[in-house]
């Protein structure tokens, strides 16, 4: 949760500069699931369609990132960040404007990992899919890697009067949990030597 927290400051401060407005976000609650258990605990909280910005990570810790917004979240940050009119879809410019959000989130969160933890982490582009939660967490792979395991963040974005809640979901096999996890236990040790 630490780890994510100093990520959601560096985004925050990444969105606030791009909007021109203040944005927090919100300290993360991080739970581990098994895979196969991700898709109905998300479909509990996710209703209809889900705008996602997925992206494929490498190094000693390997998987893949995903914010996940409802549909209606995303069309109010759009148009929060942008000072658009309201839509009832997201057209080209809203869909860039969500991937560029992801694309700042998961980087930050990412990359906190691999600054913190002294691993090289690399990223692929981000991906933007608009579809049901069973649809996206479906397609997601990872090259030569059995995927057993998700690390699922829940936070929320204030901005102006508004709050955005979006799940960032971690994918990961069980050598890469195993690493990031024994990663995890060196620096807590570290920060409180």
């Amino acid at each position: 949760t630490e780890l994510i927290n100093i990520g959601y400051a560096r985004a925050a401060g990444a969105l606030s500069e791009l909007s021109g407005h203040q944005i927090r976000l919100e300290v993360p609650s991080v739970d581990i699931h098994r895979i196969k258990d991700i898709t109905p605990i998300l479909q509990n909280v996710i209703k209809g369609e889900v705008a996602s910005v997925n992206q494929v990570f490498g190094g000693p810790v390997a998987g893949n990132a995903i914010l996940l917004l409802d549909k209606p979240a995303a069309l109010l940050l759009n148009r929060l960040l942008t000072d658009r009119p309201e839509a009832k879809d997201l057209d080209g410019a809203g869909r860039e404007v969500i991937t560029e959000v992801g694309n700042i989130v998961l980087n930050a969160c990412l990359g906190v990992f691999g600054n913190l933890l002294q691993i090289q982490v690399t990223f692929t582009v981000p991906s933007l899919q608009v579809e049901n939660v069973a649809d996206i967490l479906s397609s997601i792979t990872v090259e030569e890697q059995e995927l057993n395991f998700a690390l699922m963040i829940h936070t929320r974005f204030h901005l102006r009067t508004s709050d955005v809640s979006g799940y960032l979901v971690l994918i990961l096999g069980v050598n890469s949990l195993d690493r990031l996890l024994s990663e995890l236990k060196k620096w807590e040790e570290g920060s409180l030597a």
